[in-house]
């Protein structure tokens, strides 16, 4: 079934009614295909065509996804008792996975990490005290917590471990993840350095020996070999967040980032100094660790799928090839009650003619001087007949034609429909005949 949230969603991203939704939707339930439903189905979809229903059917897809994830976070955080209104309601508000995870993160079971031992030390109303008021000199405030029996041996100890409470806390503030997230997609380079000692035995990848550029337009190619260099153990991989400065800056522009939005101001207090490690901490150890791993799974992600669109094109030059040579041709799409679909191209392979005929439903000499009308328009040189369902009739018709028609003399051929069915429905299609009818593309 189908959420009526989601549906409205995907009705206004696809410009149709909910309840065209609804109806795709149970089409699909039932394991119909989206070329099928396109063709076929349309008196129940209130005529979606087939770019309407794909993008319905990725759109389903995510959303489902997102909601049966949605639930695992909303039963995980309640059993944990930490489940308040108002994250109860940013989780059933989002419709974003990345948002809907970095939501999750300050829930996820994890091992004992070192801000979780701090707090069960007693240090978290340390950290909360030299945040909230840097007027405090850390080291006077952090002798009282000073307890061998808990593991906190001396002052140093105790600051380490309020700042690694504060870390962990700030690492997973979701708003503040999305910031620092979006800066570096806009901003940062991607980095690739040969490892030590491996030169000779990686030199066909000696241009990435001290390579960098921008991560947002890295070509697919390029991305690729360095990754495939860092799988092989040649290359080293990092994220620059700062590529203006030549040299790595003492502060970076995240940390910046993270100031603004915790509302850090320092104005030479005593726990100043320490507040500005924290911030260094958070975006060093935690913040760049989790966006580097999140942000090159992006980017090679997005390489392998230009990489799959370049291979596709040139697979789809091959077999767009001619078959029969440079001839006009005619295709015959046989059906019964539907009719045949018609369709000619001249010898360059451009569209210049469809018709729909209804030879099978007492139809036939109206038919048949439409075929004939168009072979002697367009100088048709080769019929090619479907092999489905209705084909034997269709060429007894066509055979029937030339006899009324003695100047129709363009050779007949069955052909495979494999795949025409899907190919009329898909995207290459709509991009290649936008304003045709998906039943006369296939």
């Amino acid at each position: 079934m189908m959420n009526d949230s989601f549906c409205r969603i995907i009705a206004g991203e696809i410009q149709a009614r909910p309840e065209q939704v609804d109806a795709a939707v149970r089409l699909l339930d039932e394991g119909n295909t989206v070329p099928f439903i396109a063709r076929y189905r349309k008196e129940i979809t209130g005529g979606l065509d087939d770019t309407q229903l794909r993008n319905l059917e990725t759109r389903l897809s995510y959303l489902r996804e997102l909601e049966e994830r949605r639930q695992a976070i909303l039963k995980s955080i309640s059993e944990q008792g930490k489940l308040t209104d108002d994250l109860a309601k940013a989780i059933n508000a989002t419709l974003s996975k990345t948002e809907l995870e970095d939501l999750y993160l300050p829930y996820k079971p994890k091992r004992r990490t070192r801000g979780q031992i701090a707090i069960e030390a007693g240090l978290e109303p340390l950290a909360d005290l030299l945040w909230s008021d840097p007027s405090h000199t850390p080291e006077v405030a952090a002798a009282q917590y000073v307890d061998a029996d808990k593991g906190v041996a001396d002052t140093k100890a105790a600051l380490d471990g309020a700042r690694y409470i504060l870390m962990e806390r700030f690492a997973e503030d979701a708003a503040l993840l999305a910031k620092v997230r979006d800066y570096l997609l806009k901003n940062a380079h991607l980095v690739s350095t040969v490892v030590s000692g491996k030169e000779e035995e990686g030199a066909k990848f000696r241009d990435y020996f001290d390579h960098h550029e921008p991560l947002s337009t890295v070509p697919s190619h390029r991305a690729l070999a360095m990754f495939r260099g860092r799988n092989e153990g040649v290359l080293q991989l990092s994220l620059n967040a700062d590529p203006q400065f030549d040299e790595p800056p003492k502060e970076s522009y995240c940390e910046q980032i993270i100031m603004d939005h915790l509302g850090l101001r320092l104005n030479n207090a005593p726990a100043d100094s320490w507040r500005k490690g924290v911030v260094s901490w958070t975006w060093r150890i935690k913040v760049l660790m989790h966006l580097e791993t999140e942000l090159m799974g992006t980017v090679r992600e997005r390489a392998e799928d230009e990489a799959i669109n370049v291979f596709a094109r040139n697979l789809h030059d091959l077999l767009m090839a001619a078959p029969a040579g440079l001839r006009a041709t005619m295709g015959l799409d046989p059906g019964l009650r539907t009719g045949v679909k018609v369709a000619v191209v001249d010898a360059t392979g451009k569209l210049v003619a469809t018709d729909t005929i209804y030879p099978h439903t007492g139809q036939a000499a109206k038919a048949a001087m439409t075929v004939a009308a168009l072979c002697e328009k367009h100088n048709v040189e080769l019929v090619a007949i479907g092999n489905g369902t209705a084909s034997r009739e269709t060429e007894r018709f066509y055979l029937d034609v030339q006899k009324q028609f003695p100047k129709v003399t363009a050779q007949k051929v069955i052909v495979s429909e494999a795949g025409a069915s899907v190919y009329s429905a898909s995207e290459l299609a709509a991009q290649e005949f936008p304003d045709l009818d998906v039943s006369l593309r296939g």
